[in-house]
Formats: structure tokens, C-alpha cells, sequence
């Protein structure tokens, strides 16, 4: 596999020198004492197996097996439940995004990288949407593979830059268009909640929080976690979403 890949950016991070740019974690981090399980998706073998190479050098990760197609990656992640699944956007027989649904279903722990020539605005959108954690262009360097699968392992949400910028530009035309529409925050959230998300929303991680607000970061986990099952959404990425589109974050 070519040595193309460029840098990766994390949600709600800041960007240094390098163009990396930092992510937020939905749990508190620290030493993994197992390997991360990995399920490799893409339907051209040479790249699948490129990344096998690439990723053996790592002690850390472990790929437990390979697909060549969406509808092949459902039955092997419900087989394997690996940590992580990284997988092409656009594949014979069952696309990547529409897959991703389907293995959240079957394995709820995984989390999806989706690793694709695709810039598409609509295609990440939809990523997004079907509970894809990180998304990432080909075009990234290979050693940033394994930083992103580490990443996005930690609870945090990988996007390429160019990518990264899409998105902030869609989240600034949408408040824009709803300018006219009264600030209500979330009724269904409590006070504490909404403090959390507003946090959320500006990047922060749950050890940051935590001193922001004088609670501990398991309580801070907690109320995240209860944040995203009362609006329904799947990561941290989309709550950073929904919190621009209902202007309980403000873009400037």
C-alpha cells in the first residue's frame, strides 16, 4: 500500500503546526491492557491487505479479520465483535454507510472508522447519521492510521481536515438558515446536561469538564451518556450537531 495517507483531524480539537488536530473522548482515556480488535472493509484486496501489513507493526493492534463488501463485514462483526471496524464508503453489494446501521446493530461496541477516496459532503453527513465515529480520506499518511484507530478506541471522533472543514461550514450555513427560529434549549435536558453539552460542544474533553464544572468524570461519562440517549444521537460528534443546529452553540 502506498505510504498516501495525510493528516487526520479529531472533533472539536485544536489544530497545531502539523494539521492534526486534537479530538474529544467519550471516556476518560489511560493504558489499554488488551490489543484493539480490528476489522478491515474495503473491496480491493492489495489495500486490504496493505493495511494488515501497516497495522501488524503496531503491538498495540491486532486485526482479527478482512471483508471484501458491506453485507460481508455484517456477518463478520458479528462473528468477530471487534473494537473497531475500518471500512470503505463505497463497496459492491452492500455500500459502507448503509453496513454501518446493520453493525452497530449486531455489535453495539464497535466503533466505525469509515477510510474512503470519498469527499463527498453527503456521504460524511450520511456517515455520520448511520453512527460512523470517524471519517477519513485515503489520502492520510499510514502511521496516522493507527493514531486515528487509537483515537477513535479512546472514545474520540476522527475527521480528515478538509472534511472537518465541510462540516463547519454546513453547521454555520444551518444556523444561519434557522436565524428566525426562537433559542430554546433542549427540553428534555436538565440544566446540568445542557452545561455538559454546551462543553461538549466547544471540544472539551471529560477530564476537562469535570474541573469546568467541580464534578468527577465518571459523573461527567454519566451525564453524557444520558445526553445521547435522551436526543437519540449516537456520538459525540452528533451531539456537537445538534447542539450548533438548535444554537445552544454559536459559531463565530
Amino acid at each position: 500500500m502506498a505510504d498516501s495517507f495525510g493528516p487526520v483531524s479529531g472533533e472539536g480539537g485544536v489544530s497545531g503546526e502539523d494539521g492534526v488536530v486534537t479530538g474529544v473522548g467519550m471516556d476518560g482515556g489511560g493504558p489499554r491492557k488488551e490489543p484493539i480488535r480490528v476489522l478491515v472493509v474495503d473491496d480491493h484486496a492489495l489495500f486490504r491487505r496493505g493495511l494488515e501489513i501497516v497495522l501488524a507493526q503496531e503491538e498495540d493492534i491486532l486485526v482479527i479479520g478482512e471483508a471484501g463488501d458491506g453485507a460481508e463485514a455484517v456477518d463478520k462483526a458479528a462473528d468477530l465483535l471487534p473494537d473497531i471496524v475500518l471500512m470503505d464508503v463505497r463497496m459492491p453489494k452492500r455500500g459502507g454507510i448503509e453496513a454501518c446501521t446493520s453493525i452497530k446493530e449486531v455489535a453495539p461496541s464497535a466503533k466505525i472508522i469509515m477510510l474512503t477516496i470519498s469527499d463527498e459532503e453527503a456521504d460524511l453527513y450520511d456517515a455520520i447519521k448511520a453512527g460512523a465515529t470517524g471519517y477519513l480520506l485515503k489520502e492520510i499518511s499510514t502511521d496516522e492510521v493507527a493514531t486515528a484507530i487509537r483515537a477513535v478506541a479512546d472514545g474520540q471522533s476522527q475527521i480528515s481536515p478538509s472534511m472537518a472543514s465541510k462540516l463547519l461550514t454546513e453547521f454555520k450555513s444551518m444556523i444561519q438558515r434557522t436565524d428566525e427560529r426562537r433559542l430554546v434549549p433542549a427540553p428534555r435536558l436538565t440544566d446540568r446536561e445542557l452545561e455538559v453539552l454546551k462543553l461538549v460542544a466547544t471540544g472539551m474533553n471529560n477530564r476537562d469538564i469535570a474541573k469546568e464544572l467541580f464534578i468527577s468524570e465518571n459523573t461527567v461519562k454519566n451525564h453524557v451518556r444520558n445526553i445521547l440517549e435522551k436526543l437519540q444521537l449516537h456520538s459525540r460528534m452528533e451531539a456537537v450537531v445538534y447542539a450548533m443546529r438548535e444554537k445552544i452553540l454559536e459559531i463565530r
